[in-house]
């Protein structure tokens, strides 16, 4: 890996802004100072005054490989990561097929390792499966979920009853829940309420913010029954925020064992239900957009710390499946290359600061999904160089066609971003105006359960799913 020194930089140290230089050698941050005198150097990169940051990690991305790759793939869905500044990613289970045994997994494996240019992690689906579980834990997921309470795309969706067993089942290997929290029987009810009704903010109504805040509250209680770890995927009402507030308090002032965090997306930070009017379908996921009431709470738990880290829960799909009414349409938008820009635009808005997006986008994931044993995550002596290169005072207006993913579309078209100049992941430049980066380029990270060699993995295994 090439010895880079970043200089006439600044970066976000010891809690502010200070001018510095960046050793990187050998993948890692080697040395961060005022002045650094090094003998031989394979590159100097001048940065102009620009800032040096953490790189983000996104915990919640559906890259849509294998089976449904003319949404998106291993390949684009990492390049488009890299241009927007990621160099980590989690990616969720319900492709085809899913996630949810030993075949399904080393055939998601086998095809990242050929095809990512970025770091990343495999997450265990939760169906039916609770005797696969602790063999995919031992193969190497990173977690388990996302656990759906109400059907959504890929309809893997599970009673309260099969939460329950799963969670008792997911504690006991030591693992992590995460979920998405959504309530079956009132999503059943409100959309056959609403069933003639094919107007784009409908969706909202079909799953109102009832809808997530009683299956969080239902959540909780059986997470605390289980004394599990549970992580609350896209929260977005305002209620929910009010329930999680409340328990966090709770479990700071108890020996509660059960540790509950949380994540919030841009598209729930950023858009509302204003914007039905111009997305129109292109606007549907789940949960849906909302009021301006619930984004201004989710900001502000944000940043008072109940919200612990932002997350895409990038879903890409083809604008012609788009395209169809609000009922037809798929649930999801493409969100993973504008997730830092979004968030460091909010900076520069003064919506929080700087040190606080460092938090939500890069520190807090490593180290609440156990990446920083992985050298993720910090910006220090030793860590992996995760780093990106950004001119703050340089926005861009956001353009679907300018963006990398195969979707081709955003939801964001026309708002302000703030892009890296380049992405460095693990010590190589992987954006610089344009992926420089090779296929397969990208590092396993396995969960804290593997008892199985990586080169075990990829062996011919004719176990069924």
């Amino acid at each position: 890996m090439p010895d880079i020194l970043i200089k006439n930089t600044r970066v976000f140290f010891n809690n502010y802004l200070q001018p510095a230089e960046v050793l990187v050698q050998n993948g890692k941050i080697s040395k961060i100072g005022k002045q650094i005198d090094v003998q031989r150097l394979d590159q100097v990169i001048d940065a102009a005054g620009a800032l040096t940051l953490p790189a983000g990690i996104d915990v919640h991305v559906h890259f849509r490989e294998p089976g449904l790759t003319v949404k998106e793939d291993w390949y684009t869905g990492s390049c488009s990561a890299a241009a927007g500044g990621i160099t980590t990613v989690l990616e969720h289970p319900n492709t085809i097929p899913p996630t949810i045994g030993r075949r399904s997994f080393r055939e998601k494996l086998k095809l990242a390792n050929r095809k990512s240019v970025i770091d990343f992690g495999i997450y265990g689906g939760v169906t039916g499966n609770i005797e696969k579980l602790a063999e995919l834990w031992g193969l190497g997921v990173f977690a388990f979920g996302e656990i759906f309470m109400a059907q959504s795309t890929g309809e893997l969706n599970i009673s309260e009853q099969t939460l329950d067993e799963a969670l008792s089942f997911i504690t006991g290997l030591g693992a992590m829940a995460c979920i998405h929290a959504e309530d079956e029987a009132i999503r059943l009810e409100c959309e056959a309420h609403l069933k003639s009704d094919f107007s784009p903010r409908s969706h909202s109504r079909a799953r109102p913010n009832m809808c997530e805040a009683l299956a969080v509250e239902k959540a909780i209680a059986l997470v605390k029954k289980n004394r599990s770890q549970a992580h609350f995927c896209h929260i977005s009402a305002l209620e929910t925020v009010g329930l999680l507030r409340k328990e966090k308090y709770v479990a700071q002032n108890s020996s509660s064992s059960s540790r509950m965090t949380c994540e919030v997306t841009p598209h729930h930070l950023f858009l509302s239900t204003k914007d039905w009017d111009r997305l129109g379908s292109f606007g549907k996921m789940n949960p849906p957009l909302r009021g301006h009431h619930d984004v201004k709470a989710l900001m502000n738990a944000l940043n008072d710390g109940t919200i612990d880290m932002v997350a895409s829960d990038h879903a890409p799909h083809t604008e012609a499946e788009k395209e169809a009414d609000i009922k037809k349409a798929p649930s999801g938008v493409p969100g993973v290359e504008t997730l830092l820009p979004l968030m460091l635009t909010a900076v520069k808005r003064n919506l929080l600061p700087l040190g606080r997006m460092i938090d939500v986008t890069s520190r807090n994931p490593a180290r609440i999904f156990g990446l920083d044993r992985s050298s993720k995550g910090l910006f220090a002596e030793g860590y992996d160089a995760d780093l990106i290169i950004v001119d703050t005072h340089q926005s861009t207006e956001i353009k679907g066609d300018r963006l990398h993913s195969k979707a081709g579309w955003t939801p964001y078209e026309g708002m302000e971003g703030i892009f890296p100049e380049y992405t460095i992941a693990r010590g190589e430049i992987v954006w610089e105006g344009e992926i420089v980066a090779s296929r397969g380029r990208g590092k396993f990270l396995p969960g804290r359960g593997l008892i199985v060699h990586e080169d075990d993995i990829n062996d011919d295994i004719d176990d069924d799913v």
